[in-house]
C-alpha cells in the first residue's frame, strides 16, 4: 500500500486498536497504512459519566491496551457513541434494543461523539486524546421501516443501532459536522493529533 503523504506527516504506519471495519475502511480510503492490534477493554459506562468523558476514556483505554503489547510504533484508539434526549447509546444488546434505539432517533436530531487517542510506544510521551462531535437528524420512521432496517442486520455492532454509510442513509434527513466521525473515525482529527505526536 502506498501511504498518503501530506507534508511528510503520514508516511508512518499506525497500529489501529479497533475491531471496527468502518475505521479500517476510512484509513484505507485515505491511504493511511495501518495494522490491526487488539485493544479490547471493558466498555461499561460509569454511573453518571458524561458522554464526552466516556468516549475519551475508552479511546485512551483501547490505546493503552494495545500499546502494552508493542515495543514501538504509533497506536490509535477510538470509540464512538450516540446521544439523544440525554441518553447515551452504545451498541444495541439485541434486535429489540435496536428497535428501541431507532424509535428514539426517529424524527429527531442526535449527537455522534467519537473519542480518539494516540501514543508513540516507547517514547515516554503522554497520550494525546481528543474528540469530535457531529449532529444527525433522522426522518420519521414508521414501525414497518424500523422492522425492515433491523432485519437488514445492519444495526448490530453499531452505536445508536445504525450505520449512516449503509441502508440507514434512507432515513437521514440532515447532518451537521464531520461525516466520517458519524461513520466512526474523524480522520481529520486523527491527522491533526498525529502531527503533534
Amino acid at each position: 500500500m502506498t501511504p498518503f503523504k501530506a507534508q511528510g506527516a503520514l508516511t508512518e504506519s499506525i497500529y489501529l486498536a479497533s475491531t471496527s471495519p468502518r475505521r479500517a475502511e476510512i484509513l484505507r480510503a485515505v491511504g493511511w497504512p495501518f495494522e490491526l492490534v487488539n485493544g479490547s477493554v471493558d466498555e461499561t459506562r460509569f454511573p453518571d459519566e458524561e458522554a464526552v468523558t466516556y468516549v475519551r476514556r475508552l479511546a485512551q483505554a483501547k490505546c493503552e491496551a494495545a500499546a502494552e503489547t508493542l515495543e514501538a510504533g504509533l497506536v490509535l484508539g477510538a470509540d464512538t457513541t450516540v446521544v439523544v434526549d440525554k441518553e447515551v447509546m452504545g451498541q444495541p444488546r439485541d434486535d429489540e434494543d435496536a428497535r428501541r434505539m431507532l424509535r428514539l432517533l426517529s424524527g429527531k436530531w442526535h449527537e455522534v461523539l467519537t473519542g480518539v487517542a494516540l501514543v508513540r510506544v516507547g517514547s515516554g510521551a503522554d497520550y494525546l486524546v481528543g474528540h469530535e462531535s457531529s449532529r444527525v437528524r433522522f426522518s420519521e420512521m414508521t414501525d414497518q421501516e424500523v422492522e425492515w432496517y433491523v432485519a437488514t442486520g445492519e444495526t448490530r455492532g453499531k452505536a445508536g443501532a445504525y450505520g449512516i454509510q449503509g441502508a440507514a442513509s434512507l432515513f437521514i434527513k440532515e447532518i451537521a459536522g464531520d461525516y466520517l466521525n458519524i461513520v466512526g473515525l474523524p480522520v481529520r482529527l486523527v491527522y491533526e493529533l498525529s502531527k503533534r505526536v
